[in-house]
């Protein structure tokens, strides 16, 4: 049976997945760099860092708060349309997020950080808009490996 940890993640990124269209790429930790769909979006899901975790003693609980990282990149010709779809797809991430924060019971809760944009340039083609959300995940475990 996967970990606590992993069973949230892959929670997660299912609902992540619903997002995914013709024009919208859901991956998780993927290992190469990929191409951004002409008027489309990539959203990556990285697993991320746990930080030391609270113990209790009785009974012997771990209580992480881990950080998960959201990359959604938009590719848009148009600049003044960039900004609109990035903010409306991270909305969207967020409305999810905030209508399971438990991820069905497996986590305590979730909470989206704001976010941090980036303009990346491209050779011979209009920038491309994105955004780096930082989501913390906060669960116990009866065990660090679990």
């Amino acid at each position: 049976m996967p970990s606590v940890r992993e069973q949230i993640l892959s929670a997660f990124f299912v609902e992540l997945k619903t997002l995914e269209s013709s024009a919208i790429k859901v991956l998780r930790n993927p290992d190469k760099l990929m191409r951004v769909p002409e008027n489309g979006a990539i959203i990556v899901l990285r697993d991320g860092q746990s930080a030391e975790p609270e113990t209790l003693l009785s009974p012997l609980t771990y209580i992480y708060e881990h950080n998960a990282e959201i990359e959604v990149t938009i590719n848009n010709a148009y600049a003044a349309t960039q900004g609109t779809s990035l903010d409306d797809l991270l909305m969207i991430i967020g409305n999810m997020i905030e209508a399971n924060r438990t991820m069905g019971g497996l986590a305590e809760w979730m909470e989206a950080q704001a976010p941090e944009f980036i303009q990346e340039a491209v050779d011979g083609a209009p920038a491309m808009r994105a955004a780096t959300v930082n989501v913390l995940i906060r669960f116990h475990t009866s065990s660090p490996l679990r």
